[in-house]
């Protein structure tokens, strides 16, 4: 079998996003159990530099020092963090969506049998 070797930049990107599904999991189930649990998550961004350089070893040529890990992933830990925060939150509390219209996408979905989600019928107005 032969071995795989990942770029630098590779690597980088992946645990990158690896630390974003973690603090995003985590995020996610503290915010299911008290208000202001996502927080934490949030807070772990600080510590992505770490989580990167534990995971990488070295760093890409377009990051110049450790330090430029915070800036430089940014936006890729973000994205997952915001999913996997959603996500686990959402599947922890039992989401059930709302239709408050018989004219939305999925009232009309619901009713044709085209979906297996049913949401709460609450029409206001």
């Amino acid at each position: 079998m032969k071995e795989v070797k990942l770029a630098t930049e590779h690597k980088f990107s992946l645990t990158v996003y690896a630390w974003g599904l973690i603090t995003g999991i985590i995020s996610g189930v503290l915010a299911a159990k008290f208000t202001w649990g996502w927080v934490i998550g949030l807070l772990m961004y600080i510590f992505i530099d770490k989580f990167v350089m534990a995971v990488v070893k070295e760093l890409p040529p377009d990051v110049p020092d450790q330090r430029a890990i915070l800036k430089k992933g940014f936006w890729g830990w973000a994205m997952f963090w915001l999913y996997f925060t959603m996500l686990s939150y959402s599947l922890l509390i039992h989401f059930q969506p709302v239709c408050y219209s018989n004219q939305s996408l999925l009232y009309q979905m619901m009713q044709s049998g085209n979906t297996s989600v049913h949401c709460v019928v609450n029409f206001t107005g």
